[in-house]
């Protein structure tokens, strides 16, 4: 079984990490640096592409993050496991608090024909995203760290 769910797992959380970090270092300063009604057409472009896959990842990596923290024939590794699944599930609970509430405002927005009263979203929505992508990052260096108990 262990043969099976740990590629699965590092798949999953390596690739929200992936994405996460990309956001990082090019998406997310690339939509800083736009003017305003740009940015709220590039923010609704990219925002509906990343679901439902980023959910999936996550909850993917926190659910087989639990089966391994429970069945991993190690104990450091079973403590590296629900350490990463913790983290990990941090980060939805981020996008859910604090960044989807954004996300379904801007779908909601006319970027030609902004509201007088429009307050630009780009620094709390960054750094709620800045804070999502590196625990993400991390669950998996601890993911990494806990597979390399059991090899």
């Amino acid at each position: 079984m262990l043969n099976v769910l740990a590629p699965l797992l590092l798949l999953a959380n390596g690739l929200a990490a992936g994405v996460l970090l990309g956001t990082q270092l090019g998406g997310f300063p690339y939509m800083a640096s736009l003017p305003v009604n740009r940015y709220v057409y590039a923010h609704a472009f990219l925002g509906q592409r990343y679901d439902p896959t980023m959910p999936i990842c996550l909850v993917g990596t926190v659910v087989l993050d639990v089966v391994l923290a429970v069945s991993a024939p190690d104990p450091t590794a079973r403590v590296l496991f629900a350490v990463a699944g913790f983290l990990t599930a941090t980060t939805p609970v981020i996008a859910v608090l604090k960044n989807a509430p954004v996300n379904r405002w801007m779908r909601t927005l006319d970027p030609d024909n902004l509201p007088a009263d429009f307050k630009d979203p780009r620094p709390e929505w960054g750094a709620w995203n800045t804070r999502r992508s590196w625990i993400t990052v991390l669950a998996l260096a601890v993911n990494c760290t806990a597979l390399g108990f059991l090899l």
